[in-house]
């Protein structure tokens, strides 16, 4: 790999890390592990073709382009968590994992789709992921910057917002919106 291929694959690396929280090639390496899958497999329970989860997970490719995909990913991420905490036994991971497949994904914030606790309410991390997606995927995150600090003179709150959610790591939004809570 030449220079400009190892900065171009630095440069979307540190673009997923600021989109998902860390790079896909980690992210996906757990799932793998968590789920006890290859990535064969999945590729299958993302809806993605393999080459396309091989190059994300290399930084070939920085973004998800398709919303479902980020659901299933995180519906993933969810599974993963409930099996390493035993809530969640292997043989029900399976049959879970079917279903996330089969998903077509939906938003947390209109309430369809996956994306809820075994209670039935949103998680946080969930609903704070989807804001970060929903932003991201309208601006980049230097220009959401910009606009909040075009804001921030009127509006300090929504410019706090704008660069919590748009630019910031999903730790400190899941601790914006929970100090916003009732």
């Amino acid at each position: 790999m030449d220079a400009a291929q190892q900065e171009a694959t630095a440069r979307a690396r540190d673009l997923q890390r600021s989109w998902y929280g860390e790079p896909l090639g980690a992210l996906f390496r757990r799932l793998i592990d968590d789920l006890g899958l290859n990535q064969a497999r999945l590729a299958a329970s993302l809806g993605l073709s393999a080459p396309m989860l091989s190059q994300l997970m290399s930084g070939q490719r920085a973004k998800i382009g398709n919303p479902a995909v980020v659901q299933r990913v995180q519906a993933l991420q969810e599974l993963a968590g409930q099996v390493a905490d035993g809530s969640v036994s292997a043989g029900e991971a399976t049959a879970r994992m079917e279903e996330i497949k089969k998903s077509q994904g939906g938003s947390v914030l209109s309430g369809t789709g996956q994306t809820t606790t075994s209670g039935g309410a949103p998680t946080v991390r969930r609903v704070v992921r989807e804001i970060q997606s929903l932003l991201r995927s309208v601006s980049a995150a230097g220009d959401i910057i910009d606009a909040a600090d075009s804001l921030a003179p009127t509006h300090p709150e929504l410019a706090e917002f704008l660069r919590v959610y748009g630019a910031g790591r999903t730790a400190e939004a899941v601790a914006h919106y929970e100090s916003h809570q009732n």
